[in-house]
């Protein structure tokens, strides 16, 4: 059973162990009492504290190559130019190599010594009419959404058809009243869109630090056999980082097909899955799941 199940009267239990293991943030939601609470998120800061300090250690190597002074003023503003809560976040990130410290004497040419960025204030939503008569104003060469960042005042989301993730090939695709949907290019409903409606179609491409967990789906094709589901739910359970959404089988003269929701935060992130998967044995196939549906409007 998972960690989430609510024992009841009768139950009989064997906790197993690992040295491998620690807490996670999804278990703040079904620990009852403040201690549990308590010692979990202790737990967790301990843990990205330890990862922030090897951050903060790799950022002072970076301003020594580049010869930039570590001040206070420099480090509050790469905190908001890279939209960040905290330093500590800051730091996290760049120790997980989210942030590309590569491009740190062009942010100091760019900005001066570090000015503070300015803030971007929320706009309202558009009607097409609108977006259609922004766009058509625009060059469709250096027009390009970054995900992660404000659009010209457009609201924007992914589509969940694809379900796109960072790594993935997307466009941007303007509809009538969801602001703009980011789509695969392999999206089953990428060929009509950019056919019959290139006009509303833009680029996009992913903000580097973008470190959002996102969904995906995966199908299983395979050779049904007993404790197969146990094989497939302990892979994710041991894997860092990733969250199981939803899962189901069916099982059809011998044949197994899954589908699986998981939230990962790219596609490498992904295809580490998608290979533990492909280990299993009686595992024939493990591929992409996309929802058979339309996002035009």
């Amino acid at each position: 059973m998972p960690l989430s199940y609510e024992l009841q009267n009768g139950d009989q239990l064997e906790i197993i162990t690992s040295s491998k293991q620690r807490p996670k943030d999804e278990w703040l939601r079904f620990v009852i009492t403040a201690r549990a609470k308590q010692k979990i998120k202790s737990s967790l800061n301990e843990e990205r504290n330890l990862i922030a300090s090897d951050g903060k250690e790799i950022l002072e190597r970076k301003f020594k190559q580049f010869n930039l002074r570590m001040g206070s003023e420099n480090i509050t503003f790469l905190e908001k130019h890279f939209a960040m809560p905290s330093i500590t976040d800051l730091y996290y990130r760049i120790a997980k190599g989210k942030i590309d410290l590569t491009k740190l004497r062009e942010i100091d040419q760019l900005n001066g010594l570090f000015k503070v960025a300015k803030k971007i204030t929320r706009r309202k939503k558009k009607s097409i009419q609108d977006y259609e008569s922004e766009f058509v104003s625009l060059d469709p060469k250096k027009a390009t959404l970054q995900i992660g960042d404000d659009f010209k005042g457009f609201d924007y989301q992914m589509g969940k058809c694809c379900n796109p993730i960072p790594g993935d090939k997307v466009f941007g695709f303007i509809t009538v009243s969801s602001g703009i949907k980011v789509h695969r290019f392999n999206c089953p409903n990428a060929v009509n869109m950019m056919s019959k409606m290139a006009y509303r179609c833009i680029k996009a491409r992913w903000k580097s630090d973008d470190m959002v967990e996102r969904i995906a789906a995966l199908k299983i094709i395979g050779i049904d056999h007993f404790g197969l589901v146990n094989k497939i739910t302990e892979i994710i359970s041991n894997q860092i980082n990733i969250n199981m959404k939803s899962i189901s089988f069916d099982t059809n003269d011998g044949v197994f097909e899954g589908r699986i929701k998981v939230l990962v935060y790219d596609t490498g992130h992904l295809e580490q899955l998608t290979r533990e998967f492909e280990q299993v044995e009686g595992v024939k196939r493990v591929v992409r799941w996309d929802e058979e549906s339309s996002e035009l409007d």
